[in-house]
């Protein structure tokens, strides 16, 4: 099914559950050593910019998500409002949505770190695999709490 603007409601759909899929494998933190978990997400030259740096390429991205996520004891990622823009035809798409990211230290004492952030990713389809991540981007709109320590 197409809908006026061009993106089939399928291709949304896809796109929305693959958002969610990977915020909850940042959360449930099943990490290998190869980098093997992210494999699902995003394409071998995938770029990233993140508040903690711009990355590319499947491996160091995962590795720099894989190091920012672990100066946490816990964290949760919400996703919402995910507004998609879909080609079909050249297998390409663009996706942008709001994320509440909150962050518990492991010391107690600091505390939880929470970002409100937008969050937005270019896509391509890939095939058997299905769509991922070519480039992923997050602007920390707000934040509360203290931030992690930096290296």
């Amino acid at each position: 099914m197409t809908t006026q603007s061009g993106r089939t409601a399928d291709d949304t759909t896809a796109i929305a559950t693959l958002i969610s899929r990977y915020l909850r494998a940042l959360d449930e933190r099943d990490f290998d050593e190869a980098g093997e978990w992210a494999r699902p997400f995003h394409t071998d030259d995938v770029e990233a910019l993140f508040p903690v740096g711009r990355t590319r390429g499947h491996r160091a991205v995962t590795r720099q998500t894989e190091q920012a996520l672990r100066r946490f004891a816990r964290t949760h990622h919400l996703s919402t409002d995910v507004l998609t823009d879909t080609d079909p035809a050249t297998g390409r798409a663009t996706a942008a949505w709001n994320t509440l990211m909150t962050h518990i230290h492991h010391d107690p004492a600091r505390g939880v770190f929470t970002v409100g952030g937008r969050c937005r990713a270019e896509l391509v389809h890939t095939e058997p695999e299905g769509w991922r991540f070519r480039r992923m981007s997050i602007e920390a709109v707000w934040t509360t709490g203290e931030p992690p320590v930096l290296p």
